[in-house]
């Protein structure tokens, strides 16, 4: 997996590409818990470029939106691929979780609920 981690206003952005397996999702479980214990915890994960997430994947998306909902943040998903979604769907994830067709909607969306 390659993860790349931007910073939109007060929104951070995980861009990920690639498998989301076992050995990724600890990377990526680092990284949202630093930017979370950072302060920021509004978090949006693109997902365009991602065409695999094993069980570990989604836990460490769930453990990251109930890490930031405690902080009065969220997470959102952007670009979710047809796979990817088949995945979430299965596991009744995107039930829990906001999902926009893009990252521009995704942060405009927590952006909005500043205002």
């Amino acid at each position: 997996m390659q993860l790349t981690i931007e910073l939109y206003d007060t929104v951070t952005v995980f861009q990920l590409a690639g498998q989301l397996d076992a050995h990724a999702s600890q990377e990526l479980h680092r990284a949202a818990q630093q930017s979370i214990a950072d302060g920021s915890a509004r978090l949006v994960f693109n997902l365009a470029a991602l065409n695999y997430t094993s069980s570990a994947g989604l836990r460490v998306l769930l453990g990251a939106t109930q890490a930031a909902r405690q902080k009065n943040g969220d997470v959102c998903l952007a670009a979710v691929q047809s796979e990817v979604a088949k995945v979430f769907a299965l596991s009744g994830l995107d039930a829990l979780l906001k999902i926009y067709p893009d990252t521009q909607t995704a942060v405009a969306s927590f952006i909005d609920q500043s205002k």
